[in-house]
């Protein structure tokens, strides 16, 4: 077998540093220009490396060896990496918004899928299709609809189960989908160890768990539909795509609005808050961004690094090339020196918490679910840093939103403005 380059690890060169690009010329209509480039060539890195995930697919399914599964899990992390620099992009921009839950939908009630251990439980109260274990079951049942399931096509995981009775947690596509059937479910806690799947869960001869073969048809066609959603937003970002155009309509005022809100709310309610503030209150694994796979921390520190690409117009694609022009930081040192140098310097400040996590986790350490455990001092610190580093971090960009005579609206998040309510 050909063995595969998969980039696993990014380098990061968009930090504040990256401030040359601000010498460029930044109307607002070169901004969202940049900014357009940028979505374009981060979602085309998401395509291209669910590419290479799909070849390690199949390479598991046609040959199931601890080899094929082991890189077939390089895979999916490695296309993770380009894909969580794109979150940015959300909350302002409703066409992302619309679109976002088909390939990063979480959590995820494993038993839709496949088979769980036993302290999974039976039922819930929240979701019944809880255990409605698609893959060993041909004929399942939807509300009042039998569903023939005999043949596991990307119709059926798009069309009958993904959210099916508008139960979010039915994710049947994406990414998670994915990294739940390549590594299984994570019994571990706030131990060391991810999920441990075997490779002969995929072996029509030697099978293990049951239903080999439908478990291979499922992995596969949710990588083949992560695949479609991808070529659907990168055609989005196009130089003629719905997203870009639906940017460049805007008042000049709203485009810089969109691209704040994306930042100001991914950095407070949704990665702050809702990703690592609620899982380090509760010290539940469960709240895990990617849990399966103990990946979080890469999902983390590339959300930030992204943010970082969408303000500063730096981007550094997955082959070395790079993708620049002008940007918010560019605009906001015409504007507000005053504001940028603050927010440049909150922003480098989160990426070097981000650093600590991530190194801590990627040396062996401690993984992320082991630093978010009761009683473990030193790895709650690290990720409440995170989090600290994260909302001063939005408060900079409330800053230059005052600056820049905006006016955004960034979510918020239970976790960080009513902790006492999370039970």
């Amino acid at each position: 077998m050909k063995t595969k380059n998969f980039v696993a690890t990014m380098a990061i060169t968009a930090s504040i540093a990256l401030s040359t690009t601000v010498a460029q010329a930044s109307t607002v209509t070169s901004i969202a220009e940049t900014y357009s480039n940028i979505a374009h060539a981060m979602y085309e890195d998401s395509l291209i490396t669910a590419a290479d995930l799909k070849t390690a697919v199949g390479e598991l399914v046609a040959k199931p060896t601890k080899t094929n599964l082991a890189t077939a899990r390089k895979a999916w992390v490695a296309a993770r990496a380009p894909y969580q620099q794109t979150e940015g992009l959300r909350f302002g921009n409703a066409i992302v918004d619309d679109w976002e839950g088909k390939v990063n939908a979480w959590p995820l009630d494993e038993g839709l899928i496949d088979y769980v251990d036993a302290s999974y439980g039976k039922s819930s109260d929240e979701n019944p299709a809880y255990t409605l274990n698609v893959i060993a079951n041909t004929k399942i049942r939807i509300g009042p609809n039998v569903i023939d399931a005999t043949n596991i096509t990307k119709e059926l995981l798009s069309g009958s189960l993904h959210e099916a009775q508008e139960v979010e947690s039915n994710v049947a596509t994406g990414y998670h989908a994915i990294e739940f059937l390549l590594w299984g479910q994570d019994l571990n806690g706030t131990e060391a160890g991810a999920g441990d799947r075997p490779a002969s869960d995929f072996d029509v001869n030697n099978c293990t768990g049951g239903n080999c073969e439908r478990r291979g048809a499922f992995l596969v066609a949710a990588t083949d539909l992560l695949i479609d959603d991808l070529k659907e937003i990168v055609e989005a970002w196009a130089p003629r795509g719905a997203a870009r155009a639906d940017l460049a309509e805007k008042p000049e005022n709203d485009i810089l609005s969109t691209i704040l809100t994306g930042l100001g709310s991914l950095s407070y309610g949704e990665l702050a808050g809702e990703r690592i503030k609620l899982g380090l209150i509760l010290h539940d694994p469960e709240e895990e961004h990617d849990c399966f796979s103990d990946n979080t921390h890469n999902s983390h520190y590339y959300n930030q690094a992204g943010m970082i690409a969408l303000y500063n117009g730096f981007y550094k694609r997955v082959n070395g090339a790079v993708v620049k022009g002008a940007s918010i930081a560019g605009l906001a040192q015409k504007k507000s020196k005053k504001a940028k140098a603050v927010l440049d310097t909150l922003m480098s400040n989160t990426l070097t918490k981000m650093q600590v996590m991530k190194d801590t986790a990627d040396s062996g350490k401690m993984a992320y679910d082991q630093m978010i455990g009761e009683g473990e001092e030193a790895g709650n610190k690290i990720i409440q840093d995170v989090v600290d580093g994260l909302v001063a971090q939005t408060r900079g960009i409330e800053k230059l939103v005052a600056a820049l005579n905006l006016k955004i609206s960034i979510e918020g998040s239970d976790s960080l403005d009513s902790p006492s309510t999370i039970q």
